[in-house]
C-alpha cells in the first residue's frame, strides 16, 4: 500500500522494517530527519533497537563498527563532511568485513560551505571497500536499503554498504512510496547470522597489525568479495522483484531509444527521462551501483552506441573529468566511441530540462563526427 512520505521518513520506515539491533547517529543536514524519525520510533517503543547518540560522525561509524563486530545488525546515516569525518573507520569496517548499512544523503563538500546536493562526497569515497548503491526516487532508495542488508550479510560478501540518495532533492521531498512492513521484510530478509563475531567464549582478534607478508592478502580478499557481490546483488534484486513486483537487475535501468546514450545516476535521471520524452533519439543508461563497478554489464550495454555522454554531479580535481566518466572511459578503452562528460549540479546548481536537452544535442553532434568539447560544465 502506497503512502505519501517524505524521503527521509521512507528510509526510516525501511530501516525499521529491517530491525537493526544497534543504530548510532549524529545529525548533519540533510540526513538529520532520517535519524530523528528512527530515534522517535525507538523512544515510542516501535523499534527494539539500541540507539546510541554520539558526539560526532567518527564516533557513529566507530560505534556501528564495534556493534557489528559483536554480531549485531547495525545502521547509521551521514552526509558530506560527516562522511569524510568517518573516513578512518570506513576503511577499518570494510577491512574487518563488517556488513554495516549506511544511508548517505549526498551533499556538497567544503570549502566553500554548501548544504546543497551533489555527489562529490560518495564519489570521493568509492575506493574504501564499501559497496555503493544509488537511487533515483525515494521508492528506489527504500527498496535498496532493504536489499543492502541481504547483500552485505551474505557470507560471500560481508562488506558494508552505502545506500546513496540525493540530499534535499529526495530526503526532503514528499513522494508516494510503498515501504514493506516488518512482516513482509522478514520473509525476504533472514535474521543476521554473523560468520565471525567478538565472543568471550570464543576469543578472536579483529583488525590487528597486518605485517607486510600478509597485509596484501586482506586487500585481495576484499576485492574477491566485491567480485562476489556482482552475483549477489543480481540475485537479491531478482528475489526482491519477484516478491515485491518492482526493481531492476540491481545495476542498470535503460530508458528511451536511440543510437546514442547518456549515462547518469541519482535523482537527475528523472529529469533526463523527461528530456528524452521531449526530444527522443537517445537512451538513458541509469547506473544504480558504482561499487562493485559493473564493468562487463556496462561494456555490453554501451559498446554499440555511436556516442556516449556521462552526466554526473562530481569532479575529480586535477584529472579534469568526473569520476564516473573516467571509469566508464577506462572500461570502454579500445571501443573507439566518442565520449563526452557533463559536470552538472555542483553545489546544488539546478540541472534544468533545457540544459539536459543541450547536452543531448552535443552527444548527437559527437555521433556525427562534429567537434564538441569533451568536458562541459553545466
Amino acid at each position: 500500500m502506497k503512502n505519501i512520505l517524505e524521503g527521509s521518513r521512507a528510509i526510516a520506515e525501511a530501516v525499521k522494517a529491517c530491525k537493526p539491533d544497534v543504530i548510532a547517529a549524529y545529525p548533519i543536514t540533510p540526513q538529520t530527519h532520517i535519524v530523528e524519525d528512527l530515534a522517535k520510533f525507538v523512544a515510542d517503543g516501535d523499534m527494539d533497537s539500541e540507539y546510541i547518540m554520539v558526539e560526532s560522525e567518527f564516533a557513529a561509524a566507530s560505534a556501528v563498527q564495534g556493534s557489528s563486530a559483536a554480531g549485531s545488525r547495525t545502521y547509521t546515516a551521514t552526509s558530506s563532511q560527516g562522511l569524510f569525518l568517518m573516513f578512518e573507520p570506513l576503511w577499518a569496517s570494510s577491512g574487518m568485513r563488517l556488513p554495516i548499512v549506511m544511508t548517505v544523503a549526498n551533499r556538497s563538500v567544503s570549502a566553500p560551505i554548501s548544504i546543497w546536493n551533489d555527489q562529490q562526497d560518495t564519489i570521493s569515497a568509492r575506493d574504501c571497500g564499501w559497496l555503493q548503491l544509488y537511487g533515483e526516487t525515494n521508492q528506489e532508495v527504500a527498496d535498496k536499503t532493504i536489499q543492502a542488508y541481504k547483500i552485505a550479510e551474505n557470507h560471500d560478501v560481508l562488506l558494508p554498504v552505502m545506500v546513496c540518495m540525493d540530499g534535499f532533492v529526495l530526503t526532503h521531498t514528499t513522494e508516494p512510496a510503498d515501504v514493506p512492513d516488518a512482516k513482509q521484510v522478514a520473509e525476504f530478509l533472514p535474521p543476521y547470522k554473523p560468520k565471525f563475531k567478538l565472543d568471550p567464549k570464543k576469543p578472536v582478534t579483529m583488525g590487528p597489525v597486518g605485517f607486510p607478508k600478509d597485509y596484501y592478502k586482506f586487500r585481495i580478499q576484499q576485492q574477491e568479495a566485491m567480485d562476489n557481490a556482482l552475483k549477489v546483488i543480481e540475485e537479491v534484486a531478482k528475489e526482491f522483484k519477484d516478491k515485491f513486483g518492482r526493481g531492476t537487475d540491481g545495476f542498470i535501468e535503460q530508458y528511451g531509444d536511440g543510437d546514442v546514450a547518456i549515462v547518469s545516476l541519482g535523482s537527475v535521471c528523472g529529469t533526463i527521462k523527461d528530456a528524452i520524452d521531449d526530444v527522443g533519439g537517445i537512451k538513458l543508461i541509469k547506473l544504480e551501483c558504482l561499487r562493485p563497478f559493473p564493468e562487463k554489464k556496462l561494456v555490453k550495454v554501451l559498446k554499440d552506441f555511436k556516442a556516449i555522454g556521462v552526466l554526473e554531479k562530481d569532479i575529480s580535481v586535477g584529472f579534469g573529468t568526473g569520476g564516473v566518466f573516467a571509469e566508464i572511459q577506462s572500461a570502454l578503452y579500445g571501443e573507439n566511441i566518442p565520449m563526452l562528460n557533463f559536470i552538472a549540479g555542483i553545489g546544488g546548481k539546478d540541472v534544468t530540462l533545457p540544459a539536459i536537452k543541450d547536452s543531448i544535442e552535443k552527444i548527437k553532434k559527437a555521433a556525427k563526427g562534429e567537434k564538441v568539447p569533451e568536458v562541459t560544465w553545466i
